[in-house]
């Protein structure tokens, strides 16, 4: 009888231990099928054409953003099984990031948004940054990403200067660090002491240099600057390969181009045609293909290639 009993009492708990395993596991389906659901909701809020990637699960998302000079970011946002509960956390290719105002009703469009009105005022920095690559010879970083602030820059006589720029304020006067012969740094930089009260925050950067330099500045030379733009932004190869199913486009260079001015990517032809086959939202009209630029989503147009089998 008490065997019995014993062995009842056993069965009564272990069925009592499943009832409470299968709750909870019940208790955590739901909650992970309404995480689901809300970021679903969201992403569709934010629209699926600017999602980048994702993971599985869901709580790493990437979006890419274009800003109002054509230029593309991305921003990845990290979110916690809790969402919308908790922050998410979030990061992006630029100099500094913003203070992210969250509460339990903000869902992820909120974010893209208040990343797109950081990107604005980012635009002063870019700008400057930017006419330094163009008017001054740049020899590092060459390829400089949207989060890099400062410039080293050819000044001649064998020597560089190394820029700083403020990202917060970027036409004011820049920190500087001299490098080369010992005489001529010192020159320089009495001169960019004396001088540093000329500087302009209105003028270009090009111009306010060169006048606390007291000296014409070498420009960066042309063969550096082409080279820069024929580098395809798909296979990041200036040529394509030496092969005979390319037939006439064997071993050629880049021969499309973003019409987008703020973008003027280039591109193989080929490379771009096999880009766009891969995007589902690609169009075929006879024998062009109509899609987005990979780098700043305008409209882009290209005659499909029979050459590749």
């Amino acid at each position: 009888m008490y065997k019995w009993m014993h062995h009842g009492l056993m069965c009564y708990q272990t069925a009592q231990a499943q009832e409470c395993s299968e709750q909870s596991r019940c208790r955590e389906l739901a909650k992970a099928s309404t995480f689901y659901r809300t970021v679903y909701s969201e992403i569709e809020e934010v629209g699926w054409e600017h999602l980048v990637r994702f993971a599985g699960d869901l709580t790493s998302l990437s979006f890419r953003v274009l800003d109002s000079k054509g230029r593309v970011h991305v921003m990845e946002i990290q979110l916690d099984k809790t969402h919308p509960t908790c922050p998410p956390s979030i990061s992006a290719d630029v100099p500094y990031l913003f203070n992210l105002i969250w509460s339990a009703n903000s869902r992820l469009k909120d974010v893209v948004q208040q990343f797109t009105k950081h990107l604005e005022k980012l635009q002063t920095f870019w700008s400057t940054v930017d006419d330094i690559d163009r008017s001054l010879w740049v020899v590092d970083p060459k390829q400089a990403s949207p989060a890099v602030s400062y410039r080293q820059v050819i000044i001649g006589n064998d020597c560089c200067i190394v820029f700083s720029i403020n990202a917060t304020d970027p036409r004011s006067l820049p920190e500087c660090r001299f490098i080369g012969p010992g005489q001529i740094v010192n020159l320089l930089r009495n001169r960019w002491r004396r001088n540093s009260k000329r500087w302009i925050k209105d003028k270009q950067f090009l111009e306010n240099l060169e006048c606390l330099l007291e000296t014409q500045l070498p420009r960066s030379p042309d063969v550096e600057k082409n080279d820069q733009q024929v580098e395809c932004g798909i296979c990041y190869a200036k040529s394509l390969p030496v092969d005979d199913e390319l037939r006439d486009k064997s071993g050629t260079g880049t021969d499309y181009t973003c019409d987008n001015t703020s973008c003027k990517r280039a591109f193989h032809s080929i490379c771009l045609m096999d880009w766009l086959r891969s995007i589902t939202t690609t169009r075929q009209s006879f024998d062009v293909l109509f899609g987005s630029c990979p780098y700043c989503s305008e409209p882009v147009a290209v005659k499909i290639n029979t050459v590749k089998k």
